[in-house]
């Protein structure tokens, strides 16, 4: 289930290479064809998925209460949703990988509407009052499945657009979370006022829509296989490569002119894996995991990358949860909140429309940092806000701005990635915001009740200043240098991995 505080999306697919337009850092993107069936349908995907979760995800806790449940039974059934995601993600993403992408994508959202579907059935025909075990049960198979789905998706955008079209492909997503984020929760609170079963109804029926649109997909959604030991290191040893080729062509001429035979590329021998123990298994397994771990850490780009969503997803996180401390303090209900969400998705998916265009128009360096500073004075004026429509002209503000950046740092860290590590990189990324998004709002309520309402904000300001004076050193580097260099196994994946 998704959760309402706005986020920068920054979870979305990982992997391949890029587009010339893209690589250049002084010359605006350039779009090309129309989005094909494929990422038609994974946009439908998508914006079910996120729309379902939505409209559920905010009446779960009300449906708790309601039963009965004390708050920190509703605050254990979140921690633990969240924990399962963040804990699966990166283990997940092994097998998305080596190729059961597709699969894992299916069937993870057909497990998810059993899960949510069994919820709306306990409520319809149990008097409206399911066994805490029956629901907290039904919640962490849909949170597992989730998770399952959510890390075999992460590189499905690499393996379904072409090059040109990644920002355009990037943005339809964030289009869709936004949608979903300002449709869902009112979709949400309307149908649970006429039966508390039916958010879980529509949760139950966006999953099927999304494994529907997933089986429709005509791309297997499998890259070439390499080992991720020589994934993570290829773009070190790529120059190496390419002297090694030139001799190697040299050599075969030579032989050639020699015998009048025309040389023959030999090909490399695949090794066969010997049978392992339960012990040797999960050895390898936690190996594989750490594949993602690694390319991240020696890769310039994909740290920028982590640095910036980690850093603003925290921020975001602090910042809405201050703001719903000092709204209650003031004495104000849940309504000024939904009207604060409201307009911040709103704000979201009006940016998210927009950034195509403006990254067709702007440098993505100048992009990328300018929307880093202009986040600074949007959170420092948090600090003095105290009224509900104070809250969501900022909110909206920060809302507006940030997708033209997370459109640009997503597409460069699916350019960036090997395809063969997409969703493990991936995962990495996602768990660093996630947990980000997980501890700062007890960061941001330990210093509203010691500090005062106006710390967050401005302790928020601060760390965004840090962001921003980081994003300006390294940005003019690392967004034009994270890209697998020419020659290397990481291009042409798509052409040959996509049947679209």
């Amino acid at each position: 289930m998704g959760s309402s505080v706005p986020e920068t999306g920054a979870s979305r697919g990982q992997a391949v290479s890029t587009p010339a337009a893209l690589i250049d850092d002084t010359e605006p993107a350039k779009d090309t064809e129309p989005p094909t069936r494929d990422v038609r349908l994974f946009w439908c995907a998508n914006a079910a998925d996120s729309l379902g979760s939505q409209a559920s995800g905010v009446v779960l806790p009300l449906l708790l209460l309601g039963l009965g449940y004390s708050p920190a039974v509703v605050g254990l059934v979140a921690g633990v949703s969240t924990a399962t995601g963040l804990v699966l993600g990166p283990l997940v993403a092994v097998p998305a990988d080596r190729g059961a992408r597709k699969r894992v994508m299916f069937w993870s959202a057909v497990v998810s509407a059993l899960a949510m579907g069994s919820v709306a059935v306990a409520l319809a025909v149990a008097e409206g009052r399911p066994s805490l075990v029956h629901l907290l049960g039904a919640v962490l198979v849909e949170r597992t499945a989730t998770a399952c789905y959510e890390a075999a998706a992460r590189g499905t955008v690499a393996l379904i657009s072409t090059p040109g079209n990644l920002p355009r492909v990037v943005a339809g997503l964030e289009a869709g979370d936004r949608g979903a984020l300002v449709a869902g929760p009112a979709l949400g609170g309307m149908l649970y006022q006429v039966s508390r079963a039916l958010p879980f109804v529509l949760d139950a029926v966006s999953y099927a829509v999304t494994a529907v649109c997933v089986r429709a997909m005509r791309s297997h959604l499998r890259a070439d296989r390499t080992d991720s030991a020589d994934a993570v290191d290829m773009p070190n040893r790529a120059d190496a490569a390419d002297r090694a080729d030139g001799a190697s062509e040299s050599e075969s001429a030579g032989s050639a002119a020699q015998d009048g035979s025309v040389p023959r590329p030999v090909p490399r021998p695949v090794p066969r894996s010997a049978p392992r123990s339960a012990h040797g298994a999960w050895s390898a397994l936690a190996a594989e995991a750490s594949a993602g771990v690694r390319l991240v850490r020696t890769t310039p780009l994909l740290r920028l990358v982590l640095v910036w969503t980690t850093t603003v997803n925290g921020v975001l996180a602090a910042l809405y949860y201050d703001a719903v401390f000092t709204l209650q303090e003031s004495g104000h209900g849940g309504t000024p909140m939904g009207l604060v969400l409201a307009l911040s998705g709103a704000a979201g998916l009006a940016g998210s429309l927009a950034a195509p265009r403006l990254v067709r128009g702007l440098s993505p360096v100048r992009a990328v940092v300018a929307v880093s500073w202009l986040m600074i004075p949007l959170a420092a004026a948090l600090a003095t806000a105290r009224e509900p429509w104070a809250y969501g002209a900022l909110f909206g503000g920060l809302c507006l701005i940030m997708p033209s950046a997370t459109v640009i740092l997503q597409a460069r860290a699916i350019q960036g990635t090997p395809p063969e590590l997409q969703a493990r990189a991936g995962s990495v990324l996602a768990t660093a915001a996630g947990g980000a998004a997980a501890v700062a709002p007890a960061v941001a309520g330990f210093l509203t009740a010691h500090a005062g309402a106006a710390v967050p904000a401005l302790v928020s300001a601060g760390v965004l200043v840090l962001l921003a004076l980081h994003t300006t050193l390294r940005a003019g580097r690392t967004l034009a240098s994270g890209v697998p260099p020419k020659g290397t196994p990481a291009e042409g994946v798509r052409a040959r991995g996509r049947d679209v």
